[in-house]
């Protein structure tokens, strides 16, 4: 993953973005940007629920308020709720070397469809790759492996390929519970070469820095299902992709 080489921190997560209980690994995420010179500032990326109701969108921009209180920052909610709006100028602004990017959750195939090879994507994975940090929760860190993988809906799709080879099923625990037969058939079509993760909720993969490859973190665990010697890794243990 040579993309990676001298980029910002980022963090896969399965669930329970802007909630009090992950505000350690959100606060890491910020202090990580602030360290390499990036601007004190949380940007919620709310893609993924743009075709949720105005009461939901309006619950995510106060939970993310809520935490950057928290982490004694600046929330810049992004009103990026369609394709159409990863055009506009004042909102890929907005997004340019913020300490922190954010992507909540939703529907991934809306949130990859609305920005593919626009202005804002091209903004935030240039912000990434000169150090901010970027993270994903649920709907985002599947966008930002090669493939959205199949779970609810009937067919994979391509992702934003900010990470080849990997495709990740969060909520990883929830959805072996309820729907055991889909998540069998996921791991079996997903291809030979890919690294499949499963991500648990309030649990998050981790990557700082080269060196130390990537660390599990929360209350939880995280599943490498294919592409690498099948383990199950718990916070503070560390995975090389």
């Amino acid at each position: 993953m040579s993309k990676l080489l001298g980029s910002g921190a980022i963090a896969l997560v399965g669930s329970g973005e802007y909630l009090p209980v992950m505000a350690g690994l959100e606060g890491e995420l910020l202090q990580a940007g602030l360290s390499r010179g990036k601007r004190n500032v949380f940007v919620q990326i709310p893609t993924a629920a743009g075709q949720e109701s105005e009461e939901s969108l309006a619950r995510w921009r106060k939970l993310g308020e809520e935490q950057a209180v928290r982490l004694g920052t600046e929330s810049v909610y992004i009103p990026l709720h369609t394709r159409e709006d990863a055009f506009r100028p004042d909102l890929v602004e907005a997004i340019n070397d913020a300490a922190l990017i954010y992507f909540s959750g939703g529907d991934p195939h809306h949130l990859a469809l609305s920005l593919h090879n626009t202005p804002a994507w091209k903004a935030i994975e240039k912000s990434w790759l000169t150090g901010s940090s970027l993270g994903g929760c649920s709907a985002g860190a599947m966008v930002f492996g090669e493939e959205i993988i199949s779970i609810r809906k009937s067919r994979a799709m391509a992702g934003l390929k900010l990470l080849p080879r990997v495709q990740v099923i969060p909520h990883y625990d929830k959805f072996l519970g309820w729907l055991p037969d889909r998540i069998a058939a996921a791991v079996l079509s997903a291809k030979a070469e890919t690294i499949l993760l499963g991500i648990d909720e309030k649990t998050a993969l981790v990557r700082d820095n080269d060196e130390s490859g990537w660390r599990v973190w929360g209350e939880k665990k995280v599943h490498v299902l294919k592409g690498l010697p099948v383990k199950s890794y718990s916070a503070g243990e560390s995975i090389r992709l």
